[in-house]
């Protein structure tokens, strides 16, 4: 594995779930990892909610955009996350896959939202910690 990590955080639309992974990730990891995410069928906008409960920790996901998952992503990454797009998401021989089983967040409203999140963000840190001792050179 090469010193500094690629972690790829997928669902079925990347405008929620995954989203609010990969930007958790990229806050706690602060340069550390290389973080991406993909959809297996890419949504038109991200999810209102999961942008909106990112916003009260101080995180911006404006920027963020839903991407298709692409081969090259999925053949980077040392760690594949997926939540909940089953068959359609990439697995390849020598990459771990870990399997969130999480509530989709696609329609509810924020309050609804904030445990769906506080979830993903207490998986990440785990995730941030376990990869960092690791990867020690990921560590500075």
């Amino acid at each position: 594995m090469p010193d500094r990590p690629v972690v790829l955080f997928l669902c079925v639309h990347n405008a929620g779930r995954s989203v609010a992974a990969r930007v958790l990730c990229e806050h706690y990891a602060a340069g550390r990892f290389d973080v991406l995410s993909g959809g297996s069928e890419p949504g038109d906008a991200l999810n209102p909610s999961v942008v909106s409960v990112l916003a009260e920790r101080g995180l911006d996901a404006a920027t963020e955009t839903s991407a298709p998952v692409t081969d090259a992503m999925a053949r980077a990454a040392d760690v594949i996350v997926t939540m909940g797009c089953g068959d359609a998401c990439p697995v390849y021989p020598g990459t771990r896959v870990v399997e969130w089983e999480l509530r989709d967040p696609a329609g509810l409203p924020v309050d609804e939202v904030r445990p769906i999140v506080d979830e993903i963000d207490r998986r990440v840190r785990s995730l941030v910690d376990e990869l960092v001792a690791d990867h020690p050179a990921a560590d500075g």
